[in-house]
């Protein structure tokens, strides 16, 4: 058994491989590549994707995972050898449903889509992309529907994404925390909005750079094991345990973007890094699901990165690195203009409080477009409506509007954005766990320390991958399953002091 685990590892790293090599082609679309190189990169994306694919739905491989799977089963659940095999032929089943031709006309249509969103959304021109909205569209169903038998249509979608989960699953969580919230955000915008001046004046891109950098090294990202670069959407990507590369945007005249972009994907980026070096060019070399993923990312940027311990030791060196628009600006000033609450227009700029409503107006919309109870050519009057019973603002145009997010313009619709609040959700619950084993954190953020916080996420959540499904770790690390508690606790508490709820 030993020899045929050796030719499976080895036939799925050169699957690995190629994705990788994906990876970074799609890292250069999106950094350095000039915009006439577009449709050649769809095509090459589009190869790659296509030979990965017909690799892995090889009937070899097939046939290794059923001669392995009683060996699998004899060893502990949670060896990599068994979970390696477990994990990949719950892939393979997947992988066997959609033909590599799919794959590979999706990912040339996501390149040109994409491509034409970077113009589209500066120009404040839906109709630029609308026509590739719509095969998009078209595309994401037929990816549904090589996954018969669901409930609802975006149910395979979903799943890709975040195992297990169903729309109405989600759907039915979301309510319970929209009923929750929106006491929270009433509350609080009832009162005076916090001065976030000081946020707002000019800060050149290079200083915004070298402070990011040093807060990324911090916090324990490695340079010798990635780099930081500038994009039009921050994300973060994989090329190997050993090579994981972040990406942010500038803006000189507010300091949040690029700042907490950084802070958020080097905790996507810190996950991916703290994968078991064992698990290398395996599928179980990466994180579980989106939700958990976010967890990360949301709990390096919120709860740690805009917390006021946090602050105690980096707001000094931030007023050194601008004196002239700082020096002036207390640190309690300062943390509140960081925590302002107020209903907003984009996603990526909104506060914890009033983040969630956002991921939940887009979640039902993608259940709409692919239920085909709103047509695409409607969507941006639809999402102007629902801003507006939602928030009580309406965006000028479609820039803050529907082409604010890149996701629908590089991916499938259906399964983009549940993610985001799940990661929330759990970020707190991961957090507070943390906190019961380390209560000394705090005081070592203090300190400008996070090797305790860092190590324990390691241990508990980095280092095994994809060994585990998100309900199975969220059962490990938390004792229960997903619940809304933890996060609500901590919104209350933290804004509770702000606001004084």
């Amino acid at each position: 058994m030993k020899e045929k685990l050796q030719e499976l590892k080895t036939r799925l790293a050169e699957i690995d491989d190629l994705q990788c090599a994906n990876a970074v082609l799609g890292w250069d679309q999106s950094t350095y590549l000039p915009a006439g190189g577009a449709p050649a990169r769809g095509r090459q994306m589009s190869t790659l994707a296509r030979l990965a694919q017909e690799k892995f739905i090889d009937p070899v491989i097939g046939h290794l995972l059923d001669e392995l799977q009683p060996y699998a089963e004899s060893l502990p659940y949670d060896s990599d050898e068994a979970s390696l095999v477990r994990v990949t032929a719950r892939d393979y089943e997947r992988a066997l449903k959609v033909p590599p031709a799919f794959l590979g006309q999706f990912y040339e249509h996501s390149a040109i889509t994409y491509q034409a969103w970077t113009e589209a959304r500066p120009a404040n021109d839906f109709a630029k992309v609308r026509p590739l909205l719509e095969k998009t569209l078209d595309l994401s169903r037929q990816m549904a529907d090589f996954f018969p038998g669901y409930q609802h249509i975006a149910d395979p979608l979903i799943d890709f994404a975040d195992f297990g989960m169903r729309a109405e699953t989600v759907s039915a969580l979301f309510a319970e925390l929209r009923q929750a919230l929106v006491p929270i955000v009433q509350a609080i915008t009832s009162q005076p909005l916090a001065d976030d001046a000081c946020l707002r004046r000019n800060y050149p891109e290079a200083q915004q750079l070298a402070f990011s950098q040093d807060v990324l090294q911090r916090i324990g990202y490695d340079f010798q094991r990635g780099r930081l670069d500038k994009t039009h959407h921050p994300f973060t990507t994989r090329f190997s345990v050993n090579d994981v590369r972040i990406t942010t945007r500038y803006d000189e005249n507010y300091l949040n973007d690029c700042l907490f972009s950084v802070i958020h994907e080097g905790g996507h980026a810190l996950y991916e890094l703290g994968v078991h070096q064992d698990l290398e060019n395996t599928p179980l070399a990466s994180g579980t699901s989106a939700g958990v993923h976010e967890s990360q990312s949301r709990l390096w940027e919120n709860l740690v990165g805009r917390s006021r311990a946090f602050w105690e030791f980096f707001y000094p060196r931030l007023q050194a690195t601008f004196p002239a628009q700082l020096q002036d600006t207390p640190l309690d000033e300062f943390y509140r203009a960081i925590n302002r609450v107020q209903r907003s227009l984009v996603r990526v700029d909104a506060d914890e409080v009033t983040y969630n409503l956002h991921v939940m107006l887009r979640f039902d919309f993608e259940l709409a477009l692919l239920e085909g109870s709103l047509a695409v050519k409607d969507l941006p009057e639809a999402w102007h409506e629902r801003f507006r019973a939602d928030f009580g603002i309406s965006a000028p145009d479609d820039r803050d509007g529907v082409l604010q997010d890149v996701h629908w313009y590089g991916g499938v619709i259906g399964g983009a954005f549940q993610g985001y609040t799940l990661g929330n959700i759990l970020s707190a619950a991961f957090f507070e766990q943390a906190l019961k084993a380390h209560p000394q954190i705090p005081d070592e953020m203090r300190q400008g320390k996070f090797d305790t916080l860092l190590g324990w996420l390691i241990t508990n959540i980095y280092a095994p991958g994809r060994k585990f499904t998100a309900p199975e770790l969220i059962e490990r690390v938390t004792g229960g399953p997903i619940r809304i508690e933890p996060y609500i606790r901590y919104l209350k508490n933290k804004y509770g002091e702000l606001y004084t709820l």
